[in-house]
């Protein structure tokens, strides 16, 4: 096992063999495809476990998705936060959508690579996609109130999770301007990762209810 797959076991010790040759995989995989698509700034590239991986499975340190949830990952770039997750959750179903094409190539190569059954890709944008889900997550692709607004309409009406169907979103940074008349929780990563990258992180999250 690498060093750098240490410190996502570190956090998630209950990983499998089979999970933890995945991620191994991944930073070959990105490496690879980033220097062909510029799927993750170069200057993260030694980074990638702590800053990506890590980053993307703070979303589970707050949500324990149950087997056959349904979650969409809105404007995925390189599969960020949902490839990482979709290895967490075998058993939880992931479709991961960006308008740009060459960046879901990407995430179609890698999900093969993988052999992630659970996940599948979309190019396009989320305003557009029909289908319903349990929870939408993304890593801050705009702001709260502009991403709310793509997603309204796209949550099943029953909950079988913990919390309630909502949002999971990433962000980092000062939010209280930007989530100023929204209903949310917010979780610092800070208090599950102990890694600096972490100090300033956070999961925001929007229960269905609250998303006018």
């Amino acid at each position: 096992m690498s060093t750098n797959v240490g410190i996502i076991k570190r956090y998630f010790p209950e990983l499998c063999a089979r999970q933890t040759v995945q991620l191994e995989l991944l930073e070959s995989l990105y490496v690879s495809w980033n220097k062909k698509i510029n799927v993750i700034s170069r200057k993260d590239t030694g980074f990638l476990f702590e800053r990506h991986i890590l980053h993307s499975l703070g979303i589970a340190k707050v949500m324990r998705f149950l087997p056959q949830t349904k979650v969409l990952d809105v404007g995925t770039g390189g599969g960020f936060p949902g490839i990482p997750l979709a290895i967490l959750f075998p058993e939880v179903e992931f479709t991961l959508i960006d308008s740009v094409g060459k960046k879901i190539k990407v995430v179609e190569e890698i999900v093969n690579t993988l052999q992630l059954t659970n996940v599948r890709s979309v190019h396009g944008r989320a305003e557009s996609l029909g289908d319903k889900f349990h929870f939408v997550v993304s890593r801050a692709v705009t702001r709260m109130p502009e991403f709310l607004d793509w997603v309204k309409g796209k949550f099943f009406p029953e909950n079988f999770n913990t919390q309630e169907n909502g949002v999971l979103y990433l962000k980092g940074g000062d939010l209280e301007n930007e989530l100023s008349g929204i209903d949310c929780k917010i979780y610092m990563l800070k208090y599950f990762f102990t890694e600096d990258f972490f100090e300033t992180k956070k999961v925001v999250y929007v229960p269905v209810k609250k998303i006018r």
